[in-house]
């Protein structure tokens, strides 16, 4: 772990002349007597305040340590001249615990809970600054989008991702325990060992450890320039997050003395940066959903097209599971996440002049990184030789997507597919139909009603996908829906179909038998039905009854925008 150098003495300025606590005059007698009461001393007053959010919480490994990770990060701030920490804490989901139950349908609404309550904590009490530590999947874009709308300086410190678990020799993960379900369905795995994967595949905490949807996004993040470098790779555990927690008082404060806000770091350039990680490193599906989001919170005009350009000149270079070897802790061995960029920045792949919250450009950042070396490791592939000669994420459009739609190619699974609809409306019917042996080789399942007004919460389908694999139809069966996937998804998958069933989507219209046409070569996917049979069945559709008619979920569905839109639900 390099430890970086935030302050140029010769910079430094009285912090004070950045708070801007419009909401907390200290010369009213309440204010000050309600912050005396927290133990403010006289000299408290000058400091600027830093509001510390975690998303800790018992029920979650990849949450479970963050509020240890909180308090060390208040001990930096606290120790640092000109600042005071102010912890405070908002929700998290586990999608580990939630997949595969209707609970999962809360797993995206709370990124926006997350960014609700960050907005709401800091707006009202003016915190100068903002530091988020998140764990699990939608901690992090939901700790990003509550910055971008405060635009106030502002560090995001990934948990860190969780060491692998084992049983008889073989190294394990949180999809281990997906895919043994599959197994079981079928008669291949024994009790015993179902159930010695399922008590080893978690051995504490950190979040999920392949590159699914936290170490994607973690990894994206710190390409964006809002995290320390080496955040997304440190582990959970490691002296390194121990350490990176304590350099938080410096950043900030240099972030404060220059007015560096989200706004300076988060340019169009930063989000091509993170969108060439995940292609780079095979990442999550998700984090089309969660840059467009974050993009758009802050004022960058950023489409899933974008996704799509860059995928079309981006190798896949990194062989991380789910459909590959390795693990985030793998790739923190070789010089983490910047030793990746500092190969993609020589390799003319990166904007090394973005800036980024050491207050440095990320070319300056990546001068002291480790070079990977492609003779001791293989990890990480060179760009001409690479995994996929270009990006895993494509998008598809075609009368069955006219808003387009998010697959994830690996090319181990080939390119193209054609084959024979199995309609399930909703998961559960997918697993059903697994049991029952519904689904066969060179079937396409349609998993519908589950998109983001659907479900309402559009699920992750983790638990189908890795039953799939377990059934050993993952090869021979593709996977349409106009939900979305999780990252430990793999196999061929198209997700993120717009429009969605319960919104005129042709998704909805599907029926047994429909030949199916998914083509990532030439990016179209295609329901070969006539247009006078489409006419006849929209005539005679009628619409499911909403799922959600009060709380959460209910204003989620009523307020939220496309998949291809981010998903987001405070625009217009």
């Amino acid at each position: 772990m390099v430890k970086f150098t935030y302050n140029d003495k010769s910079e430094e300025v009285e912090l004070n002349k950045y708070s801007k606590r419009l909401t907390q005059d200290p010369t009213q007698p309440a204010t000050q007597a309600m912050f005396y009461g927290i133990g403010f001393k006289d000299e408290d007053f000058a400091k600027a305040q830093v509001g510390i959010v975690s998303m800790d919480w018992d029920g979650n490994p990849c949450n479970m340590h963050l509020g240890h990770l909180g308090t060390r990060i208040k001990e930096s701030v606290d120790k640092t001249d000109g600042l005071i920490g102010l912890q405070f804490h908002t929700i998290g989901v586990s999608d580990g615990i939630a997949n595969g139950t209707d609970g999962m349908r809360y797993s995206l609404v709370s990124r926006e809970v997350i960014a609700d309550s960050i907005e709401t904590n800091a707006g009202a009490e003016y915190y100068d600054a903002i530091v988020a530590v998140p764990g699990c999947d939608k901690n992090m874009p939901g700790s990003i989008i509550g910055m971008a709308r405060l635009n106030r300086p502002s560090i995001m410190v990934y948990g860190g991702t969780i060491a692998h678990g084992e049983y008889k020799g073989e190294k394990l993960n949180i999809v281990s325990a997906f895919e043994a379900l599959g197994q079981k369905i079928t008669g291949n795995i024994s009790d015993e060992d179902y159930h010695g994967v399922i008590c080893n595949s978690i051995p504490g905490a950190g979040a999920c450890g392949g590159m699914y949807t936290a170490n994607t996004l973690a990894s994206a993040i710190e390409a964006l320039g809002m995290s320390l470098p080496y955040s997304s790779s440190n582990p959970a555990l490691s002296k390194e997050k121990q350490a990176e927690c304590l350099e938080v008082g410096d950043a900030i404060k240099l972030l404060l003395e220059r007015d560096i806000k989200p706004s300076d770091i988060m340019t169009k350039a930063a989000f091509e940066n993170a969108i060439t990680i995940v292609m780079v490193l095979g990442g999550s599906t998700n984090a089309v959903l969660h840059l467009l989001a974050m993009a758009k919170t802050i004022g960058v005009e950023l489409t899933q097209d974008d996704f799509q350009r860059i995928s079309d000149v981006t190798p896949v270079i990194g062989d991380f599971k789910p459909s590959g070897k390795y693990m985030m802790e793998d790739l923190h061995s070789i010089g983490g996440v910047p030793a990746v960029m500092k190969y993609l920045l020589k390799k003319g792949k990166l904007h090394g002049e973005c800036l980024t919250v050491t207050g440095k450009t990320v070319a300056e950042n990546l001068e002291i990184a480790a070079d990977l070396d492609f003779e001791q490791q293989d990890i990480i592939l060179p760009l001409e030789k690479p995994i996929k000669a270009t990006g895993h994420l494509q998008i598809l459009y075609g009368n069955l997507a006219e808003g387009g739609s998010v697959a994830k190619i690996s090319g181990k699974e080939g390119e193209q597919f054609t084959g024979t609809a199995r309609v399930f409306d909703g998961e559960q019917h997918f697993i059903d139909g697994i049991e029952s042996g519904r689904l066969h080789a060179g079937d396409v399942a349609v998993i519908r009603n589950i998109g983001p007004v659907g479900a309402p919460g559009m699920p992750e389908m983790l638990k189908p996908t890795s039953a799939l694999i377990g059934a050993g139809l993952g090869k021979s069966c593709a996977l349409i829906t106009d939900g979305r996937f999780s990252g430990g998804t793999h196999g061929f998958v198209v997700g993120h179909i717009v429009p969605e069933a319960v919104e005129g989507g042709l998704i909805g219209l599907v029926e047994d038998d429909d030949i199916i046409e998914i083509d990532a070569v030439t990016n179209k996917i295609e329901l070969k039905v006539s247009n006078e049979e489409i006419a006849a069945r929209r005539a005679r559709y009628q619409r499911p009854a909403p799922k959600a008619t009060r709380g959460v979920l209910y204003k989620y569905a009523k307020t939220v925008k496309p998949a291809s839109e981010g998903c987001v639900t405070d625009f217009d």
